[in-house]
């Protein structure tokens, strides 16, 4: 069985398990299981078994000119190629609004900080990958995350590339924090997470975003709760969080 993507969190896996939703061992967005605690962290993330594991394609290298390291896995559902590679175009400052069943969420891409994973959502956002999707996963103890992003919607699918994390040095995950999924280094694809409220994660899902409006929706989703599928405070939210688009707006 292909493993989820997930967030590490100091207390339990998301990445919301966000791709499935990982780990050094284990990401708190990694397989299901409790949060655990910043210490315990590094031995198994938050998301862990939430995020797909992703499989480079035979043959696929990073080259010298693809400092994201942008490569294609076997999986493909929805793929649209890859990202562009041109660095001018990654610090493009954007911000990006997920227009939900349950309210609009707009965040504040941290191009400047991340601009490989910013590209690349972008780059997703812009080819309708994230449209008629729904967020899959949402821990309300522990670690405080809804995660999405899965067009699958198992928490177990990804775009059809990984690539490198950035800003991780210092990482924190305030309230409003969108960060990256993951399975592992370097394994970041089209699952990511929203703190709802602090969370305190290890520094290894990369930051790319900050909430500045539907802070109350996400309060009123958290408060909704989940279906307990993967443990106590850990599952399918109950109120329905369908993506039917995700909005991009330059500058």
């Amino acid at each position: 069985m292909r493993r989820r993507q997930t967030l590490t969190i100091v207390t339990m896996s998301l990445v919301l398990g966000l791709a499935g939703v990982m780990s050094a061992s284990a990401s708190p967005l990694a397989r299901a299981g409790k949060p655990q605690p910043a210490a315990a962290a590094v031995a198994k993330s938050p998301f862990a078994g939430h995020v797909a594991d992703p499989v480079a394609a035979p043959g696929a290298v990073a080259a010298a000119d693809n400092p994201c390291g942008y490569i294609p896995t076997v999986q493909r559902f929805r793929f649209h190629g890859l990202p562009s590679s041109k660095v001018a175009m990654h610090k493009q400052p954007f911000s990006a609004t997920l227009v939900t069943t349950q309210g609009r969420i707009t965040f504040k891409a941290l191009a400047a900080d991340a601009p490989c994973t910013t590209n690349s959502f972008r780059f997703l956002a812009q080819h309708q990958y994230y449209d008629d999707t729904h967020c899959h996963r949402l821990v309300t103890s522990g670690i405080f995350v809804l995660q999405c992003g899965d067009a699958t919607g198992t928490g177990s699918g990804g775009a059809g590339y990984e690539f490198k994390d950035e800003n991780l040095a210092g990482a924190t995950y305030p309230a409003g924090t969108v960060a990256m999924a993951n399975a592992g280094p370097d394994t970041n694809g089209s699952q990511f997470f929203i703190c709802t409220k602090d969370t305190t994660l290890s520094p290894a899902y990369t930051p790319f975003g900050r909430v500045t409006a539907g802070m109350d929706v996400l309060l009123k989703i958290d408060a909704g709760g989940t279906d307990d599928q993967n443990s106590v405070d850990d599952g399918y939210p109950l109120l329905y969080v369908g993506i039917s688009t995700v909005k991009i707006q330059l500058g």
